[in-house]
């Protein structure tokens, strides 16, 4: 066992002694050591219940004869963060988690890991350092949280709130009515219950086979979770026994799973920023273009929010990741022989799985759209592109050309939309917000949702390097490569300047000249990203570019 570098032998006698100071038995130390990895805080709704998990992940361990041994990471909440400075540290956190689990799993020698993550950059830190430490890994959530009805009978979440503080700066809902929203919208514990980043994550970590099955759906609340997570705990002293290891699960045809099931379900872009970046620990390549190639070929079978009325709780009642799984094994989009960590293959895991409602997951005889729900879109504005939630976006603006409107950061285009000076047909242009030139790559949930309560979202488009929330709906289009700081043409796009999107072929242009960019480019001085002490700084100097995951370079 790995743990008998630690502990075995009359040199380690120091080693065993620190462990035994803290009440452990010398017959506890001689079973497998399990790390649980949790990421409880009370910081996050999706965080806060964490010990409970943790606690039943425990008794499963127990019950199979392990010792489980519990260190916590870090964890941000990205609506809290939304909006303001603390944005700029959400998608920089998560190479913070990947690092420090890899300190304390390589310090301490553990045998097995079980990971417990809920939220957006929790998921894709922790199945990075999985793939970084190939050590039998489990992964079990928090859980998404419930979404209730409004007085309209409206399915209500985080979203709803936000979209509402752009209907009240249009005056079109009372102080009251914003109020109610802020009540009532996100009703206890949980993962923000739409197909949001972190719900996405944490279905695609169940598509990739490193998690049991209801890990990505089953509701926070729910006793059900805390029986997952026994099993889960149950489940990694087989991996231990059975030699397991990540890397043997995710491998690059699971990562092709995952982006199937990911254009079935409709999830967030962001998910494309993450599997590229866990693709990257696991020594696997994913060409952006490869995606279009598998949005090409899978339908979308769910409308979750923000691109629908249902919620993951819908989800989970219409038979969860699995069933869409099973939908798409029949036009054979799933490599079903792969590993996963139940120890069964995929099509042994998914042999008995349903459908149970047939408008939550679409038939693939009957799909929402032929198409996946994510789009890669190259053309000169991104010549090394830019992602879209093309399930998300209104048909009318699945093309759509029109003048830009040029902002140097989210607070600038903040200020202009609460205004009212954004127009029907304009293209709203957000750079200096990418990996390096955030630094961070803030999400922009406050201008689309904005837009969105200002009634816009069916004519107006939101084009960024930054990054979207997985919450975000409409025609908005992030992780611009190259992004402005690093030289990319979103830099030299000049106010009034025309934009042409067209999301079925897959284009995003600037309609101007090549010689006039070529003007620009040698007259234009790049806005320079202010000099930034700290992580921050760290960070700026060291991050790669949005199509390659967003990783450290160095």
């Amino acid at each position: 066992m790995r743990s008998n570098s630690i502990l075995e032998g009359a040199e380690r006698a120091p080693h065993r002694s620190l462990l035994k100071s803290m009440g452990y038995t010398g017959e506890q130390l001689s079973r497998p050591l399990i790390g649980i990895v949790n990421s409880f805080n009370e910081v996050v709704p999706g965080h806060f219940h964490l010990n409970q998990i943790a606690r039943a992940v425990k008794d499963g361990v127990l019950s199979a004869g392990g010792t489980p041994i519990e260190f916590n990471t870090i964890a941000i909440c990205d609506g809290i963060a939304m909006g303001h400075m603390g944005m700029k540290y959400s998608l920089a956190s998560r190479e913070l988690i990947a690092d420090s689990v890899e300190c304390m799993a390589m310090a301490h020698s553990f045998d097995g890991l079980v990971f417990i993550p809920s939220c957006d950059k929790v998921v894709p830190g922790m199945l990075m350092a999985a793939a970084r430490l190939n050590i039998p890994s489990i992964f079990i959530s928090g859980g998404p949280m419930l979404s209730l009805p409004d007085e309209s009978g409206r399915a209500m979440d985080l979203n709803t709130v936000f979209e509402a503080v752009g209907s009240f700066k249009a005056g079109r809902i009372s102080e009251e009515q914003l109020l109610y929203y802020e009540e009532n919208a996100c009703p206890g514990c949980g993962s923000c219950s739409g197909m949001f980043t972190a719900n996405s994550m944490n279905c695609l970590t169940e598509a990739l086979g490193m998690s049991l099955c209801g890990s990505g759906t089953i509701p926070a609340v729910y006793a059900a979770r805390l029986r997952l997570a026994k099993a889960t705990g149950v489940q990694i002293m087989e991996l231990v026994k059975a030699d397991i290891k990540p890397l043997d699960i995710m491998t690059e045809k699971a990562f092709l799973n995952a982006l199937a099931v990911d254009m079935a379900l409709g999830c967030s872009t962001n998910s494309v920023l993450h599997l590229t970046a866990i693709a990257n620990e696991a020594g696997v390549n994913i060409d952006l273009k490869l995606i279009n190639e598998i949005s090409e070929r899978t339908p979308n079978l769910c409308k979750l929010a923000p691109a629908g009325p249902y919620h993951v709780q819908d989800l989970c009642a219409a038979g969860g990741v699995y069933a869409v799984m099973s939908e798409l094994g029949k036009i054979s989009a799933l490599d079903l022989s792969l590993m996963t960590v139940s120890a069964k293959t995929v099509g042994e895991n998914i042999k008995d799985a349903r459908v149970l409602n047939h408008e939550v997951i679409r038939g693939v005889d009957n799909p929402y759209s032929k198409t996946g729900g994510i789009a890669i879109l190259f053309g000169s504005l991104a010549p090394d592109g830019a992602v879209v939630k093309r399930s998300a976006v209104a048909p009318e603006m699945l093309r759509h050309k029109g003048p830009a409107r040029v902002f140097d950061s989210e607070e600038e285009a903040i200020k202009t939309i609460y205004s009212g000076a954004i127009k029907p047909g304009d293209i709203v242009v957000i750079r200096n917000e990418g990996p390096a030139g955030g630094p961070g790559m803030r999400e922009m949930l406050l201008p689309t949702s904005a837009i969105a309560g200002m009634g816009l979202d069916k004519e107006v488009a939101l084009i960024t390097d930054g990054r979207f929330s997985g919450a975000t709906r409409g025609a908005a289009i992030g992780h611009v490569s190259p992004e402005a700081q690093r030289g990319g043409n979103i830099a030299y796009v000049c106010e009034g300047d025309m934009i042409e999107i067209n999301i079925p072929e897959y284009r995003i242009d600037l309609l101007v000249s090549e010689a006039e960019l070529n003007r620009r480019k040698e007259t234009m001085e790049i806005k320079k990203k202010p000099e930034r002490k700290g992580y921050l700084g760290r960070y700026s100097n060291m991050v790669s570019s949005a199509d390659k995951g967003a990783v450290f370079t160095g």
